[in-house]
């Protein structure tokens, strides 16, 4: 089939988010936010637009099965973590943000390796987390652009991150807690 040959294309563009990460992270550090900005509108882009491309054309890989999700994740801790290093997010919430996560990591791996092979599955309160996390990052660079925004996002924002960060780490820890719990007394 010839559009077979193209099929390398949705991983081109994830590696290409994976390499926007780094002048991203740069921009966020010296405050230049418009640049920020339009790197993370065409890393968004790419994200759409190779997910678009592997499922219309199944074109999908085990490469990007993992790569996809760790490049918008990495892109989002980059964010929280810059935002962090210059004082516009609070350090507790980068902690919760990174513990959150190094929490599902961490109880994927004991999963794997202490009850069995595993699927990852994002949950309904992980997706909302993720959405959240995306859209106030999103806000408070279009804040600190000097784009017309609502001063309160940033502290409004930083209430949503934190408290859907614990729902869905809670959650988590509940339903891969108790399903290695049933796996093992079966």
């Amino acid at each position: 089939m010839k559009s077979e040959r193209w099929r390398w294309i949705p991983n081109a563009l994830t590696f290409l988010r994976i390499v926007l990460i780094v002048p991203f992270a740069a921009a966020l550090l010296m405050e230049n936010y418009r640049y920020a900005l339009a790197i993370f509108f065409l890393a968004s882009v790419t994200d759409a637009f190779d997910g678009f491309l592997a499922r219309h054309f199944n074109w999908r890989s085990r490469f990007g099965a993992i790569a996809d999700p760790l490049a918008d994740k990495a892109l989002l801790i980059t964010s929280y973590l810059m935002l962090t290093l210059t004082s516009v997010l609070p350090v507790w919430l980068f902690a919760i943000v990174l513990g959150r996560d190094l929490l599902i990591v961490g109880g994927a791996l004991a999963y794997h390796y202490t009850v069995g092979r595993f699927e990852m599955e994002p949950s309904i309160p992980g997706k909302i987390n993720t959405f959240v996390q995306i859209l106030v990052v999103l806000a408070i660079i279009v804040l600190l652009a000097g784009f017309p925004m609502p001063t309160w996002v940033r502290d409004v924002g930083v209430l949503l991150v934190a408290l859907s960060a614990v729902v869905s780490g809670g959650h988590y820890l509940l339903v891969w807690g108790m399903r290695a719990w049933r796996a093992r007394h079966q």
